[in-house]
């Protein structure tokens, strides 16, 4: 009866939690060590590198739209996203300041969606709360710099940091029982409350840490 409920509040869901704990559940020990360093580095100094964070993200970008343009003419081959990947890779080099506006726009919409779940609002209007924080965080970072670095570094690492955690945790127990997997997809707020704790520290952190730092201007 649990696993029947759960599958019916997941095709009703907007966010497909079964999907997202699929990946999740799906990263072996490696994979999970991997995640949660790099998040960690991400979360905690990721205004250190921020420049090559924006570019790996725009190259990922270019990577799945080549992919997608390569879906709909039915060609051949990743040679069409490889070249997409590179080309918003160089692109944003030069336009590092409206990357990391853009980054920020996002990173906003996401942090208030997932503030909206955990708060237990009905997620079928998650919508507003996505596009409040997309209008925001836009504004935001296009008028503090620091601030939309210090917002998608941290939601990124906050993100690969615990999607490590949780693939580690359900590791450690898979043979036992499924009850990590049941507590995740009967609770829509677990996730992004798992999400906002960590990402809140790691903001506070990189705030302190980026003091005085030479890419902002020394504030």
């Amino acid at each position: 009866m649990v696993m029947a409920a759960t599958e019916k509040a997941s095709q009703n869901a907007i966010i497909p939690m079964d999907q997202v704990w699929k990946h999740i559940s799906s990263l072996d020990i490696v994979e999970a060590l991997t995640f949660v360093s790099f998040g960690t580095v991400c979360l905690f100094y990721g205004w250190r590198v921020f420049k090559i964070l924006v570019t790996i993200c725009f190259a990922l970008l270019g990577l799945i739209l080549g992919g997608w343009i390569n879906t709909q003419i039915q060609g051949q081959g990743i040679w069409l996203a490889m070249i997409c990947a590179v080309f918003f890779a160089v692109l944003s080099v030069p336009f590092m300041r409206w990357g990391v506006t853009i980054l920020g726009a996002i990173s906003g919409a996401i942090l208030i969606a997932g503030v909206w779940l955990a708060a237990g609002l009905q997620e079928n209007s998650m919508w507003i709360g996505a596009v409040f924080g997309l209008v925001v965080g836009g504004l935001v970072s296009f008028h503090i710099f620091k601030i939309a670095v210090i917002l998608f570094t941290g939601l990124g690492g906050s993100v690969l940091l615990a999607m490590g955690a949780l693939a580690i945790l359900y590791n450690e127990q898979v043979m036992k029982s499924k009850d990590l997997e049941n507590f995740v997809l009967q609770h829509a707020w677990f996730l992004p409350v798992f999400l906002l704790a960590p990402l809140a520290f790691g903001v506070y952190l990189q705030y302190r840490s980026s003091k005085g730092a030479p890419e902002f201007g020394g504030d």
